[in-house]
């Protein structure tokens, strides 16, 4: 059985089951519990959800856009056939100053100038110990000008031994249609900077600030919690790859990879 599932399952039933109803900025009415958590032993198992399908490869494309080539262009999207942030995109073709052009920022330090990627692939490297291997795009200062405030905004990652650990903070989660989605494609973040750093991977933690199931999502996921969960599948990751920025979407293959079907087309509300 398939353990994403199992934590999944459980927190969407205390969302129906003790969820406040009220309103976010985009007016449809929700059911929200704060301060929900995942957590994930990626040596153990990938996470992602078996009760329905989760578009894999898709996912992993954004996550690579995003930190890779850190990038806020829609169009470089586009070009790798995925339309996820199409409905942002602005006259000039990117999202403004959000989630990828953040982590391509350069900031100074003592040991010279980082963007912040650099930064945590320099850390994990050479200050394995250190406590401060983080990245943050939840800039206030750019906010005005970007056309989504960031969801996933903080990573925090932690190296005990040679196994290599994070926590994955967010603001706002869509639970039908964002969370399998979000974890798969951090945890295959994840294994990008162990395998980049020459460390095992461990555990991935997920904090959810806001929880939410819409109203209109809830005889869909009524529909999901009459599954039975499936055995969880296997992630390959390439291992000829060891530097960060040659991972690509072929890098990566679940085995086998199982999942009931879900008939179901759900619009993105954040």
């Amino acid at each position: 059985m398939s353990l994403a599932d199992t934590k999944y399952l459980d927190i969407v039933q205390n969302i129906l089951d003790n969820g406040a109803l009220g309103q976010n900025r985009t007016g449809m009415p929700a059911y929200k519990l704060p301060h929900q958590i995942m957590q994930f032993d990626l040596e153990k198992e990938f996470p992602i959800l078996t009760t329905k399908f989760v578009a894999f490869k898709t996912s992993v494309k954004e996550i690579l856009w995003i930190w890779q080539k850190q990038s806020n262009d829609v169009r470089v999207l586009q070009q790798w056939n995925c339309h996820v942030w199409d409905e942002w995109m602005q006259e000039d073709g990117t999202i403004g100053k959000a989630y990828g052009y953040q982590l391509g920022v350069k900031h100074h330090y003592k040991e010279g100038d980082f963007d912040q990627v650099d930064r945590i692939l320099y850390d994990l490297k050479h200050n394995p110990l250190s406590r401060r291997i983080m990245s943050n795009i939840y800039n206030h200062h750019d906010l005005s000008e970007m056309h989504l405030y960031p969801c996933a905004y903080s990573m925090t990652f932690n190296v005990s031994g040679d196994t290599l650990n994070g926590i994955l903070n967010q603001r706002s989660q869509d639970m039908l249609t964002a969370n399998s989605w979000n974890v798969c494609q951090y945890a295959v973040l994840m294994h990008m900077f162990a395998q980049a750093s020459g460390l095992k991977v461990g555990e991935l933690v997920h904090v959810i600030a806001d929880a939410h199931i819409y109203d209109r999502h809830i005889p869909m996921v009524e529909e999901l919690l009459k599954k039975e969960p499936l055995p969880g599948p296997t992630l390959w990751v390439d291992p000829e790859v060891k530097d960060f920025y040659q991972f690509t979407t072929d890098s990566f293959k679940l085995e086998n990879y199982q999942y009931h079907p879900f008939d179901h087309k759900v619009p993105v509300a954040i």
